[in-house]
């Protein structure tokens, strides 16, 4: 008879600590609404995970979160009960398992191996034989043949099969098809670029710092900003001496473009007073406060949220100039009707513009969350346009193609207004192809490497 007693047995393999961190930092996400990146972030430095281990755990995190509704697809079919009824660190370990054995270059034997010792660890012995079970279910088929096993066929359901094929919910398919006026190639195109992790990019904000202090320090040059340079590669931006002293900053190239084609567009008259009606984090002002610098233009910035009017405040203190941040409501002008030249109207919205950036937002919104938006988005436009002199303008900004968020807002607005009309937007970026049909503008991940922003130009007469 063997000796079964706790001093005579094998000790336990330890999880890979790389592994065990994703998914803790996974669970907090899911189990807390946590944001992914500020999670990530934070528990790469409390571990002190660098180089090829930082990437890798990048990846886990990332990867799972962006592909869960695809995973659990496929997983429903793996599992003798509905998904809902499973504890949900367990759910949240197969789905880890099944993206390192459908999306990874992992052996399939260590992938198991590996999530049963770390399921061992975190959830008990009896789970980890579950996970076994199901990952190595999941390990016989491709990721492709899972598709074809778990989606409906394209020429049945279109917005159904790119929903699982691409791992988006329907609705925002169904939105991005709206948006693009089509439901082939191109719509596919967007929904892959969604899942590619954006590029880190620069911005230099003008009479601070130049691109080519950007390149200098290892960055290449962006394709359509004159302010905006590639860190290839990623990296530590915080290691440029510009940006750690504010002198530049991380901002998407799409963001520097509508604000520059607002400081861009033509203008009779004085151009002193510029306003930034709904200014959190301050990325925005901070450009145009630069721009507004070598034209003896200051601005002032609103943001509701004390926290985050600090966070406008951190970005325009490197900016000279007699700029202000004023806490308050953009949709309760605390200034005479009519004081500023120029009005950016950056407005809360869904954010379905910039999915690669926050792999777990996609499957957070709703339909409802765009319906909840669009009176407060409505009241700031209106805001702006009064706030703004006759013969000047506007620009209503969003982060996404949305276009009960983008058009439909717009159009609402104008019509209960006599005193306000639409000019071409695409004439202030007249270097940057495939803006639309106009008046208006759209920026497309797929097709300008920025996220998807909306921008119109609105003067007041």
């Amino acid at each position: 008879m063997s000796d079964r007693s706790p001093r005579n047995r094998a000790p336990q393999r330890r999880p890979d600590r790389v592994r065990q961190v994703a998914y803790e930092v996974i669970r907090q996400v899911t189990s807390q609404d946590g944001y992914a990146n500020l999670a990530l972030n934070k528990a790469l430095r409390d571990q002190k995970l660098s180089g090829r281990d930082a990437a890798f755990c990048t990846e886990l995190v990332h990867g799972t979160l962006r592909w869960q509704g695809t995973y659990d697809a496929i997983l429903a079919g793996n599992v003798s009960r509905p998904l809902a009824e499973l504890d949900p660190e367990l759910l949240d370990l197969l789905r880890l398992g099944t993206h390192q054995l459908l999306r990874m270059r992992v052996d399939s034997y260590a992938a198991v191996n590996e999530m049963v010792t770390l399921t061992r660890a975190v959830s008990g012995q009896s789970r980890s034989g579950l996970v076994n079970a199901v990952l190595r279910k999941v390990s016989q088929r491709t990721f492709d043949q899972w598709i074809v096993d778990v989606a409906p066929h394209s020429d049945d359901d279109l917005f159904g099969f790119l929903s699982i094929a691409k791992a988006h919910p329907r609705w925002i398919v169904e939105a991005f098809a709206d948006a693009l006026h089509t439901e082939g190639y191109e719509l596919d195109e967007l929904l892959d670029a969604d899942n590619e992790p954006p590029r880190v990019t620069l911005v230099a904000r003008p009479g601070l710092a130049s691109v080519d202090d950007l390149i200098e320090a290892g960055a290449t040059r962006a394709r359509y900003s004159p302010y905006a340079a590639v860190l290839q590669g990623g990296g530590d931006p915080g290691r440029i001496s510009a940006v750690s002293a504010g002198r530049a900053g991380v901002q998407d190239e799409g963001s520097q473009l509508v604000a520059t084609a607002l400081a861009m567009a033509p203008l009779e008259g004085r151009d002193a007073k510029w306003l930034d009606l709904c200014a959190g984090p301050g990325g925005k002002a901070a450009l145009l406060a630069s721009i507004g610098r070598q034209r003896g233009a200051a601005i002032t910035a609103v943001e509701p949220l004390p926290h985050r009017a600090e966070l406008v405040r951190s970005n325009l203190r490197a900016v000279p100039g007699n700029h202000q941040v004023v806490v308050g409501d953009g949709t309760k002008p605390t200034w005479p009707e009519g004081s500023y030249d120029r009005v950016l109207a950056d407005v809360p919205c869904s954010g379905l513009g910039a999915l690669r950036r926050r792999p777990e937002a996609r499957w957070r919104r709703t339909p409802e969350d765009v319906a909840e938006l669009r009176p407060l988005q409505e009241q700031l436009l209106d805001s702006a346009i009064t706030s703004v002199r006759k013969g000047g303008v506007v620009a209503y900004v969003t982060c996404t193609p949305h276009l009960m968020e983008t058009r439909a807002v717009v159009d609402a607005v104008l019509a209960q207004r006599g005193d306000a009309v639409l000019e071409d937007a695409r004439a202030l970026l007249p270097d940057v192809p495939s803006l639309g049909e106009g008046p208006d503008l759209q920026l497309w991940p797929h097709v300008h490497g920025t996220d998807a922003m909306y921008l119109a130009l609105i003067r007041r007469t």
